[in-house]
């Protein structure tokens, strides 16, 4: 027992005497130094005392922070700064110690508004890749700001950016994000730019202590039927026929109106019978094939009759398009239903 307590007051004195030397090399401007010193250590955190893992994480962000204001590798090391003071919020309220919780957050939000300009300045840019991934990191900065999750969605959407939209946008649906409600408004006296705000009592907030001023609010609609068409869209792209049809069927909860989500399920209905029309047509003309052939074309017909109520509706909403009845037509011959071929015939 003493030999482990005596390991342990070790490991604390030699956390001080990292914590002292990679102080003194931020404090000098050596900012990768002192990173390297702090990752030897970090190991040695979780024995520390609570004023040692306050002075160790808001270091460790405070360099971070310092070699992204340099530009280093800006956007990873803007998130990691955030992770470390995040880190130190968590270890000071747990400890019920305050020493550094307001400067983490002031620096929080300082790091966020540097990654919000970066994304606009991007987009303005044509750089529509980068500014997406700068939203989505200004998301995990405060991911009560789900505003920017959706930016980020909609940026990777316009350059099609498939994998990057669908990961931003499966994580909208996650979190039940909407869009709509009120955005609060107020413009930053010393950037003279306009910034949003989770809430009016956190707008007031800031209002009060004289960084903001003129505050506006604006009503958003809902965002939902653009995320689930655009998602719709993409699973259609990616060939998972699975996920279009279930996501076009919440396309259509939202708007029973929307032609494309039936014209889409559809053609991913129509397009899951070719695996059977190639094994029916890879058999031979023994009477067991020739049975198995039978059962195969009853499940072919049974997709292809799937799609008629789909088309139909496409053609309640749009009565004059000629690719609708056309694919209707074609699936009236397909099942020998001459006389509501004949009879769609007639009136296109």
């Amino acid at each position: 027992m003493l030999s482990i307590v005596l390991l342990i007051n070790a490991g604390i004195y030699a956390q001080k005497d990292q914590i002292k030397s990679a102080q003194i090399e931020f404090e000098s401007g050596r900012y990768q130094d002192a990173l390297g010193i702090l990752k030897s250590s970090e190991y040695l955190i979780f024995n520390s005392t609570d004023e040692d893992k306050s002075e160790f994480y808001f270091l460790k962000g405070n360099v971070l922070k310092a070699l992204a204001g340099k530009n280093i590798d800006m956007v990873n090391n803007l998130s990691s700064a955030s992770a470390a003071y995040q880190e130190l919020i968590k270890a000071e309220n747990e400890s019920g110690k305050f020493k550094y919780t307001l400067p983490a957050n002031v620096a929080l939000r300082e790091m966020k508004f540097k990654l919000v300009n970066e994304a606009a300045a991007d987009f303005q840019a044509g750089k529509f890749n980068e500014s997406s991934e700068k939203s989505y990191n200004v998301y995990l900065f405060d991911k009560k700001d789900t505003l920017h999750l959706y930016n980020a969605a909609s940026t990777s959407m316009e350059v099609k950016n498939y994998d990057n939209a669908m990961k931003y946008y499966e994580e909208l649906i996650k979190i039940n994000y909407s869009g709509k409600g009120t955005v609060f408004y107020a413009v930053n006296i010393k950037t003279k730019t306009e910034e949003s705000f989770v809430s009016a009592s956190v707008r007031e907030v800031s209002i009060k202590t004289g960084a903001y001023e003129k505050p506006r609010n604006e009503v958003s609609s809902s965002k939902k039927l653009e995320i689930n068409k655009n998602l719709a869209f993409i699973y259609l792209e990616k060939n998972d026929a699975e996920k279009t049809e279930m996501r076009y069927n919440k396309v259509l909860e939202l708007d029973p109106n929307c032609i494309d989500a039936y014209i889409n399920i559809a053609y991913v209905k129509l397009g899951s019978k070719k695996a059977l029309v190639d094994q029916m047509n890879n058999l031979g003309n023994t009477p067991k094939e020739m049975e198995l052939y039978d059962q195969l074309k009853i499940k072919k017909d049974n997709i292809v009759r799937s799609v008629i109520p789909y088309l139909k509706k496409a053609m309640l909403i749009e009565p004059k398009n000629q690719d609708v009845a056309k694919s209707l037509m074609g699936v009236y011959r397909s099942l020998e239903m001459t006389a509501e071929y004949d009879e769609l015939k007639t009136r296109i």
